[in-house]
Formats: structure tokens, sequence, C-alpha cells
């Protein structure tokens, strides 16, 4: 206990300075200092899957929670991204897009943040952390999710993507990546007119961005994410006595279905793509998240619009939406 307030003390100075960094990228974007990058490191496809000559049934941009610090690495080293292009060799998948920078620059590329990669790397995910929190802030969310939904497009456009072709666009986000992906929807379908498709796991956010262009979202989720729950308890745009805001608004157009993906966790070794951990039936928790995600792209494709929000049972298929 006697090391609490140091510890406190030593930890002030380092948030403070991390919020003032957070707000200082999204600012210089705004201001035009800067500009987005869409560069890819050498011989780094912009999308992996379907043959690029042909239209896929789907574009699929994975949004990965705050451990994202380069183009390549995911908390899972890929595995879910991988499961998913050998499930649905039809998509076309993005994996490299940037979604707590809104200039698009990997933190390993910066030469302070890689020396301190090797030193204190506990600052690489509250550097995340808080760029959440800003893309959060209704002072800066306008300018933070045009950045970031400007950067999605980019890379969209690369990959093959044809506005107006119908083409559906799957926003797959895990943990913080949902604040990103919900307020990537009004650039990404201005830009692109695309139909878009939302797929939060263990979704973070804050219950604010307008969803109003959205097809629909599915809510993958279990009763032991506690850090999904925290979300829901600091965020008031999420809690149901605030009926206009945008996640309320969209609950209510019978636009969201929650699935329930129990017994996983958000992080460890029983966490939604755990390889490792099996389910009665024999399945990962990685085989059957993807799966999972999977089917719901499928079903997606030419489905009818299912109202109110409705769980599928753990164990059982989606139900289409």
């Amino acid at each position: 206990m006697t090391d609490l307030p140091l510890l406190v003390l030593a930890l002030g100075p380092v948030l403070l300075a991390e919020a003032l960094l957070a707000r200082y990228e999204v600012l210089v974007y705004t201001a035009g200092w800067r500009t987005l990058t869409t560069e890819l490191p050498e011989g780094m496809p912009y999308a992996r899957g379907a043959d690029p000559d042909r239209p896929p049934a789907a574009y699929l941009v994975y949004l990965d929670g705050i451990g994202k610090r380069r183009f390549r690495d995911t908390r899972d080293g890929g595995q879910l991204v991988k499961a998913l292009l050998a499930g649905a060799p039809e998509l076309r998948v993005l994996g490299q897009v940037q979604p707590y920078s809104p200039l698009a620059h990997p933190l390993v590329n910066r030469p302070v943040w890689e020396w301190l990669r090797h030193r204190i790397g506990l600052l690489l995910f509250l550097h995340n952390v808080m760029q959440i929190f800003v893309a959060a802030d209704r002072r800066y969310r306008p300018l933070y999710n045009h950045a970031v939904g400007t950067q999605i497009a980019g890379h969209l456009r690369l990959a093959g993507y044809q506005p107006d072709s119908g083409i559906p666009v799957v926003l797959l986000s895990y943990s913080g990546g949902a604040q990103v992906a919900t307020g990537a929807v009004e650039e990404l379908y201005t830009r692109l007119r695309a139909p878009l498709l939302l797929i939060t796991i263990g979704g973070f956010h804050n219950g604010a961005n307008d969803l109003t262009h959205a097809h629909h979202l599915h809510q993958l989720t279990s009763e032991s994410d506690w850090i999904e729950r925290v979300g829901i308890w600091i965020f008031p745009q999420r809690w149901r006595s605030f009926r206009r805001s945008g996640w309320n608004r969209t609950a209510r157009a019978g636009k969201i279905t929650v699935h329930r993906l129990d017994p996983a966790t958000h992080m460890g070794r029983r966490s939604y793509i755990s390889p490792e951990e099996e389910l009665p039936d024999g399945r990962t928790h990685l085989d059957r998240t993807a799966e999972t995600v999977i089917a719901l792209i499928r079903a997606h494709r030419g489905a009818p619009r299912r109202s109110p929000v409705h769980e599928a049972m753990p164990g059982h298929p989606p139900r289409p939406s």
C-alpha cells in the first residue's frame, strides 16, 4: 500500500503527457500540417484473399484493439485474419489500417516510440488507450472520425474497391477498434456509398456515433467480458435512458443484434480469439469466433432486415439479420 501513492505520482505526469500527445496528432491532421499516408511496407499487399481481378463477396477491414502498433501485428499474431481467409476465400481482407493514428503512422516507425518499446512497453498501450478517449471526446470526435474514415476509404480504394459497386464493406473490430469502426461509418458512406456491416468483438465504444448509414451491427459479447461492460458503464450514451444517442437510435431501429459467445473473456487464455481454450463441442474460441463472423457476413448478403435486438444462444449459429 505504501507504494501506491508513489505509483500514482509517477503515472500522473505520464498520463497528462499522453493525453496531450493523443490530441496533437488529430489536430495536426486537421490543420493540414501533415497528411495521411497510405504507403505500405515493400511487398505488403493492400488486401489478401479473393482474386483482385474479380469482385469479391465483400471487403473486410479488421480494426484491432489497443495492442496495434504496426501494419502487420495483431493481438493474436494474425490468427483471426488467417482463420477468416481460410474459412471464407470469397472475402478481400484488409488488416493494415492504423485505428489509433489519425495520420496512419504506426508507432514502431517513430524513433521515440521504438526507444520506449524496449524500455517502457506499457506506454505503447497507454498511447492507444488515450487515442480511444480522444476519438470518443465530443470536441475531437468529428475530426478523428473524418481522419480515420478517410484512411480506411483510401486503403479500400487501393485494394480495388469501386464506389457505388454495391459490394458490402464489413468493419470487423476488436475492443477499442469499435470506437473507430462506428466513427468511420459516415465518412465511408460519403466517400464510397458502400453497404456497411459492422461486427464488434468485445466492443469498447461510447455509443455516440451516428450509425444511420450502417446496414446492421452485430455485437459479439460474453458475460465474462468485464472490459466491454466497463465501456457500457462509463459512457452514458450506451445507457438506455439516453434515447437520442446514436447507439440507442440504432437499437430502436432494429439494427443491432447481440450474439453471446460465453464463456469467452476479453483477453487471455479464454479470449474470443484464443486458439488454445476449447469449447464443449471441441472447437476453440478462435474457431467459434471466426465461424460466427463468416456466417454473419454470408447471411448479410441479400438477407431481409430483422427487427429488434435479439440474442443468439451460445453454441448455436447466429441467425441472419
